[in-house]
C-alpha cells in the first residue's frame, strides 16, 4: 500500500462511525506486545472525536451548559459526523454549528438554540477579527470643525451583529455565571446584541431600537454626521445634534467604529 493510499485510509477509519477498522486497512498494521492493532485503532477513533468535542465545547459553552454532558455529547457527535473538519485550523470546527442545529433539531428546541450558537459564535469571530483602526476621542477631538458634517464612519472589522428574538443575552449570562438558567422566551419586540472587541477584551451590549436605526444609518446607509442629525429631528427636534453627539461618543469610546474610506 502506497503511503498516500495508507493515509487516506486511515483518514477514512478517524471519520466513520464505528470504531471498528476495515480488515483491508488493519492487515496492513501490526501491533504490539501490549496493543493490538483493532484496539489501537479503536483508541485513534475515539480521541479524534472526543478532541473535536473539546474544541465544541470550549466555543459552545453555554450551549454545553444548558444542554448537559450527554445532549451535547450527541448534538456535537452527530455534527461532526454531518460536517466533517475541513479546514486545517480546528477555529473553523463551529462554523455551521448554529445551521446544523436548525437542522437537526425540532422548531421549538432549535430556534432558542441556534441563537444562542450565533451569540457564541459572534464572540469567537469578534475575538478573532482584524484590529482595524477603530476611531479615539482624541481623534473626534482634533477634528476640525468643518469637517463634521460629512464625517462619514464604518464599522470596525471586529464587530458581529445578532438578532435576538429570544432571551438569548440572560441564557449566556447564566452559563457564565453557572447559575440556573431562565425558561427560554421570546422577546417583543426583538432587539439587536452587538459583540466586539475592544483593547483585547470581548464586549457585547444591546442596542434599543432608535439607537440602532441612527448607528445602521451611518454604518450601513452611509449617512453622513449632518445626514444624522436631519434624521434624528423627526424624533428629536432640537435635540438632535446633541443626541447625534451623545450617541457617536458612545460609539467611538466603546472602539465600534472607524473612518470610512472613501
Amino acid at each position: 500500500m502506497r503511503l498516500t493510499d495508507w493515509q487516506l485510509a486511515f483518514e477514512q477509519h478517524l471519520l466513520s462511525e464505528t470504531q471498528i477498522a476495515n480488515s483491508g486497512f488493519a492487515a496492513t498494521l501490526l501491533g504490539g506486545p501490549t496493543l493490538d492493532v483493532e484496539t489501537g485503532l479503536a483508541i485513534y477513533h475515539n480521541a479524534y472525536l472526543s478532541r473535536l468535542q473539546e474544541v465544541l465545547r470550549h466555543d459552545f459553552g453555554a450551549i454545553w451548559y444548558w444542554l448537559g454532558d450527554d445532549e451535547f455529547a450527541a448534538l456535537t457527535e452527530a455534527y461532526v459526523r454531518r460536517y466533517p473538519s475541513a479546514h486545517y485550523s480546528l477555529r473553523w470546527l463551529g462554523e455551521r454549528f448554529a445551521a446544523f442545529i436548525l437542522e437537526h433539531l425540532v422548531a421549538g428546541q432549535s430556534a432558542p438554540l441556534a441563537e444562542l450558537a450565533r451569540l457564541e459564535w459572534a464572540f469567537t469571530l469578534a475575538f478573532d477579527a482584524p484590529q482595524g483602526q477603530p476611531l479615539t476621542l482624541n481623534d473626534m477631538a482634533q477634528l476640525p470643525p468643518e469637517a463634521w458634517p460629512g464625517l462619514q464612519v464604518t464599522l470596525a472589522p471586529s464587530v458581529q451583529q445578532l438578532l435576538c428574538r429570544f432571551n438569548t443575552l440572560a441564557i449566556w449570562r447564566a452559563s457564565k455565571a453557572e447559575s440556573d438558567f431562565p425558561d427560554s422566551q421570546a422577546l417583543a419586540p426583538a432587539h439587536i446584541c452587538l459583540v466586539w472587541r475592544h483593547q483585547n477584551v470581548c464586549h457585547y451590549r444591546s442596542l434599543e431600537p432608535a439607537e440602532m436605526c441612527a448607528l445602521a444609518g451611518m454604518v450601513t446607509t452611509g449617512w453622513n454626521f449632518s445626514e444624522l442629525c436631519s434624521a434624528l429631528a423627526v424624533t428629536f427636534g432640537e435635540g438632535a445634534p446633541l443626541q447625534a453627539v451623545t450617541w457617536l461618543k458612545q460609539w467611538v469610546q466603546d472602539g465600534l467604529l472607524q473612518r470610512r474610506v472613501p
